[in-house]
This record gives C-alpha cells, sequence and structure tokens, in this order.
C-alpha cells in the first residue's frame, strides 16, 4: 500500500515536470513582453534636450543641497579657479611655477618680437601682449600647462586679413613714403592709425565671440573644426610662415615682397628679388637656425634638458646682438630690428571703432582670428590636461579666452592664445599651477620698462630663424599618416585644409577647412555606415563581415547593424539600403537553394521612424523582423 502512494507521488511529480517544461517552452516561444516606459510631456522631452544639449556636465551639480555661504564659496571656485588651488598650493609648487616660468619667458620673449611682425604691428605689440592676456588667464583660466600669448598661425591670420581689409597706401596718392618701409611703424602715420585701429577693435571682437560661446554653452560649436581639418590648416600655414621668413633670413626688404600668402607668390617674391639677397644676412640667419635646431633635437633626445630649447632662441638673440654691436655689419646691409618702445601696455580703447566699414571688417577678422585660437587654445589645454590625468571645462576655458582677449584689446594686445610650443616647455619643466603664467609676464614687464632698448641691434635674420623653428614643430607628418590610414574622408579634409592654406590663402585655407568638416558631418548623418553581420567561429559573436572575413553568416538569416541614430535626413537612404540587402539576400537563396529567407534581424541604436519602414521590410516576406534597440 504505501509502495503504491509512492508510485502515485512520482507518477505526479512527473507530470508536474513535464508541464513545468511544456510551460518553460511555450514561455521561450512567446513574444517577450517590454514594459513601456510612461509618456513624457512634449515640455519636459524639451527640457531633458536641452539640458542634455547645453548642459551635459550638470555644472550646478555641486551647489545642490549647501548652504547659502558655501553656495558662494562654490561659486567663487567656479568663477575664479585660484580660490580653489590656492587652498592646496605648498612651496615646492611656487619654486616649480617661477623654475617654469622663467623658462617659458626667456622663450617668449625673442617669439613676441617675431610673431608681432607676422601680425604687421611693431615689436613691442607682442610684447604687450605677453604681458596683460597671461594675467587675466592665471585669473580665470583652468589649464596648468598653458602658456598664454601670441602665436605664429594666430598671427600671421591676423596679419593677412587685416592688410587685405587695410591695403598699404600708395606713395603717389597719400604722400607717403613706402620705400623706405620696415614695419608698420614707419609707414604714415594715418595708416599706422588706422591699422591698429583695426586689430585692436577685431582682438574685442574675437575675445566677445570666444566669451559668448562660452557663457551660451555652445562650445561643441568648435568641434565643427574636426581634428583632421586642423591638422591640415595647421600644416599649411606653418609651411607658409616659414617660406615668409626667407624675407628676413636672406635680407630681402620688406617694401619688394609680397603681401600674399600662397606658395607660388613667396617663391615667385623671393627668387625675383634675388639681387637683394645679402650674404652676411643668410650666413647669420642660417648659423643660428641650425643652432636652434642642434638645441631641440637635443632636448627631444634628453628629457631632463628641456630647458635647452628654451633658452636657446633668447640665447640666440644675445649672442648676435652683441655680434652685430661689435662689428657694426648693421651698416653693410644687415637689416636689425630698430628702436623699441618701451613702456607698460597704454590703453587702446580710445582707437576701437563701432561704425562704418572697419566694423564689419574688425568682425569678420575677429570671428575668424578667435575661432582659431580658441580651438587651438582648447585642444592644447585638454592635451595636458589629459596627460596629467584632470579635467578642463571647455565652456570655462573659452570665457577665459574671451575674457583675456576683451582686457587684451584694452590694452594695445592683439589676439592671444595658448602656445603649444611654450606649453610643452612648461610642461616639461614641472608647472604646477597658472602661477608660471604670471611669472612669465612679469618678466616680460621688465624687459617692456628696462630692457627693449638691448634689441636695437637684433638682427631680422635672428627672428626669422627663431620664427622657422618654432613652426616647424606644427607639422606633424606622422598624425596625418595615421588619419590616412584611419580615416580617408578625414584625410581628405585634412589635404583639402593644407592645399587651401599652402596654394591659395590662409582665410581660404580655413573656410575649406570648415566646409569639409561640416560636409563630413552631414554625409555621416544623411548616409550612416550599416553593415552585414557574421558570427565569429566558435563564439556567439556577430561583426562586420566585411572586416572579419573568417566570420559565417546564418542561411535564412539577415543580421543588420545601423551604426547611426535614424532620423528623417537618413531613413530613406536607410530603407533603400535595406531592401537592396533584402533583394541581394533573396537572389542568393535562389541560387544556392537554401533553406528560405526566415529572418530579418536589425540592429539599431534609434528607434524614431523604423515602425513604417517595418513594413516595407515585410514585403520581402522575412518570417520574423526583429529590431534590436542599443
Amino acid at each position: 500500500m504505501r509502495t503504491h502512494k509512492v508510485s502515485n507521488a512520482a507518477e505526479e511529480a512527473s507530470a508536474d515536470g513535464d508541464e513545468a517544461a511544456v510551460g518553460a517552452e511555450d514561455l521561450r516561444r512567446r513574444p517577450m513582453q517590454v514594459g513601456i516606459p510612461e509618456k513624457e510631456s512634449s515640455l519636459k522631452g524639451l527640457e531633458l534636450a536641452v539640458r542634455e544639449t547645453f548642459f551635459p556636465d550638470n555644472p550646478l551639480r555641486p551647489f545642490k543641497d549647501q548652504s547659502r555661504s558655501r553656495r558662494l564659496l562654490l561659486g567663487l571656485d567656479y568663477i575664479f579657479p585660484p580660490f580653489q588651488w590656492t587652498r592646496t598650493y605648498k612651496l615646492s609648487y611656487l619654486k616649480d611655477d617661477i623654475i617654469a616660468g622663467l623658462t617659458i619667458g626667456s622663450l617668449c620673449i625673442p617669439q613676441d618680437i617675431g610673431y608681432s611682425k607676422l601680425a604687421g604691428l611693431p615689436p613691442v605689440y607682442g610684447l604687450y601682449t605677453s604681458f596683460v592676456p597671461p594675467l587675466i588667464y592665471a585669473l580665470l583660466g583652468v589649464s596648468r600647462e598653458i602658456a598664454i600669448g601670441p602665436v605664429a598661425v594666430v598671427s600671421i591670420l591676423v596679419g593677412t586679413l587685416a592688410s587685405h581689409e587695410l591695403p598699404l597706401p600708395d606713395a603717389a596718392t597719400n604722400k607717403c613714403d613706402t620705400s623706405s618701409l620696415k614695419y608698420i611703424n614707419d609707414a604714415c602715420s594715418h595708416y599706422r592709425e588706422s591699422y591698429l585701429a583695426l586689430v585692436f577693435t577685431a582682438t574685442f571682437f574675437a575675445g566677445v565671440f570666444q566669451a559668448a560661446l562660452g557663457l551660451f554653452r555652445l562650445g561643441f560649436i568648435i568641434d565643427f573644426l574636426s581634428h583632421a581639418a586642423i591638422i591640415g590648416f595647421m600644416g599649411g600655414a606653418a609651411i607658409t610662415i616659414a617660406l615668409q621668413q626667407l624675407k628676413g633670413l636672406l635680407g630681402i626688404s620688406t617694401a619688394s615682397f609680397t603681401r600674399k600668402t600662397d606658395i607660388v607668390s613667396v617663391l615667385r617674391s623671393v627668387f625675383g628679388n634675388v639681387d637683394e639677397w645679402n650674404l652676411q644676412t643668410a650666413l647669420i640667419g642660417l648659423f643660428f637656425l641650425g643652432f636652434l635646431l642642434l638645441c631641440k633635437y637635443i632636448g627631444k633626445k634628453n628629457k631632463k634638458l628641456f630647458w635647452v630649447p628654451a633658452i636657446a632662441p633668447l640665447t640666440s638673440v644675445i649672442i648676435s646682438t652683441l655680434f652685430v654691436t661689435i662689428t657694426h655689419v648693421d651698416k653693410h646691409g644687415v637689416a636689425i630690428v630698430g628702436p623699441i618702445d618701451g613702456k607698460i601696455n597704454p590703453s587702446s580703447v580710445g582707437q576701437f571703432v563701432f561704425h562704418g566699414e572697419t566694423l564689419k571688417k574688425a568682425v569678420l577678422i575677429g570671428f575668424e582670428a578667435g575661432l582659431i585660437a580658441l580651438t587651438e587654445g582648447v585642444a592644447i589645454g585638454r592635451t595636458f590636461a589629459s596627460l596629467k590625468n584632470y579635467h578642463i571645462d571647455g565652456n570655462k576655458e573659452m570665457i577665459a579666452f574671451g575674457t583675456m582677449n576683451i582686457v587684451g584689446s584694452c590694452t594695445s594686445c592683439y589676439v592671444a592664445t595658448g602656445s603649444f610650443s611654450r606649453s610643452a616647455v612648461n610642461h616639461s619643466a614641472a608647472s604646477k599651477t597658472p602661477v608660471s603664467n604670471v611669472v612669465m609676464s612679469m618678466m616680460v614687464l621688465i624687459v617692456l620698462l628696462a630692457a627693449t632698448r638691448l634689441f636695437h641691434n637684433t638682427p631680422n635674420c635672428i627672428l626669422a630663424s627663431i620664427i622657422i623653428n618654432a613652426v616647424l614643430s606644427l607639422i606633424d607628418v606622422h598624425a596625418a599618416i595615421t588619419v590616412f590610414k584611419v580615416d580617408k574622408l578625414d584625410y581628405i579634409t585634412l589635404m583639402g585644409a593644407f592645399l587651401g592654406v599652402l596654394f591659395i590663402s590662409v582665410e581660404i585655407g580655413l573656410l575649406i577647412a570648415v566646409s569639409l568638416s561640416v560636409a563630413k558631418i552631414l554625409l555621416q548623418v544623411t548616409r550612416p555606415h550599416t553593415a552585414v553581420l557574421g558570427r565569429i567561429p566558435e563564439t556567439n559573436i556577430y561583426r562586420n563581415v566585411e572586416q572579419y572575413p573568417d566570420s559565417t553568416r546564418i542561411p535564412g538569416i539577415l543580421i543588420i547593424r545601423i551604426d547611426s541614430a535614424i532620423y528623417f535626413s537618413n531613413s530613406n537612404y536607410i530603407r533603400e539600403r535595406i531592401l537592396r540587402w533584402l533583394d541581394d539576400e533573396g537572389d542568393q537563396m535562389k541560387n544556392e537553394n537554401c533553406l528560405p529567407f526566415q529572418f530579418l534581424i536589425i540592429e539599431m541604436s534609434r528607434r524614431c521612424s523604423s515602425t513604417c519602414r517595418i513594413k516595407d521590410y515585410r514585403k520581402r516576406n522575412p518570417t520574423q523582423i526583429i529590431a534590436a534597440g542599443s
């Protein structure tokens, strides 16, 4: 009797197990019901979109659930970063910052004198630009390594655009002797005042543009200028600048040298004025260019000797100036800098022009110069921040750059930004905080007040050598090769910007760079990448069959991946692309007498506009269509 009961219990348990197995099988076959989120109001959806677009970093998060006094302190920390880092500042940091500041100061002084020539300004304005803007950045900026001042690319851009909008006066009509023109300050006073007014007003608008991007959280706009476009633009500008320095390196007078920047005009001007070449000038310039390149090589080979290439430009200036003073070669055709008006930055507010054609020209120049300066500065800051493992708020940096250029425009400065060469030296010198910029600024101030007369006999060919040595580092061949290997469309953008600068002009090269970058973005949005996936052998991993030739496709199943969100602008392209794949799949099934086509699996990141497309795909008679959203 007991055995019978046990047998009945076993049979019941077996029946229950069979029912459970059947139930589990039915559950597996039954379509999974996915929970539908609550529908959001249109206003809330718009609010979320705006917040994610303009405030992805949520800058107000630290202020949440804080007392009023704490919020005030956090606000001061946010607006003025020194309030934050001075609380943990150590005496050892001061030593490193002073050494770094003195090092980049010795590098910036000769560079500033040369870069001001690229901008068409007297040498002293380059020094002005390395005095005030670094102080403002130290108060508002975040980067510990970036060194502020004039840079080669922005200088030539300002000089090219300003001289194009305000051509040199004609001696016959303006009664201004241009035959003896060395710098802008040698021209007639009317032209000099007009040129300075245009440059200062353009610098003001460059600062306004930069600060506005940061205040309105529009920093993503500079991302439209792709990294490849920047590489091409910088490389083309570097070659253009280097070729233009042949004028100073060979002793060709400014009056007979072209003001165009394309390579054909520059080379024609160089070889068309062979009678003006000066042997002493060329020998001095080439000797010190070789010295500078040797010092740069030493610094690259031994990182501990970073100070060697940093002090090499100032050493070259001192030695060459002493040589000219002793030998008087300036009386034999070697052009020298001449007198520099040494004083602290004068106010330039009275020179602003906010009316007429000058206003239109200044806005255009300010926009272009401000865009390049901002892109270069933010890129440098982010590069060194990643090396030191700390974060930089791009929008805060834009406000800092904009403010320093607005203040700089009021104190006789032109557009300033971060210099890659000086920032690299600052990084190598173990700069801990923006105090290094303050030290550099104080060093420039001492030169302005007490040492400008020492540069009177500095040969122009030395400045040309310093500029050539500095801009060669902007030509990044390795990065260009990497772009070519990774993305051919990016390489086309790179070469377009490079050739545009080299063979047309700097401003046209910039326009080409921006246009090609935007065109590439539009192309990627309207023609997103799609791929057929296959299974990698002995795994459950599916990858692009073109990138993984060993992967195998499952008969009767077509798996497609869409590497982009689906918008109205690309939905029709995606539809046509998938329908073509379905046709190809159907033809292949017929030719190979395989199983009938049953499944279409689409992996995509968005569901937008896909419902109506599924109806079209059903017409191709797959048994099931699976759309997997990530």
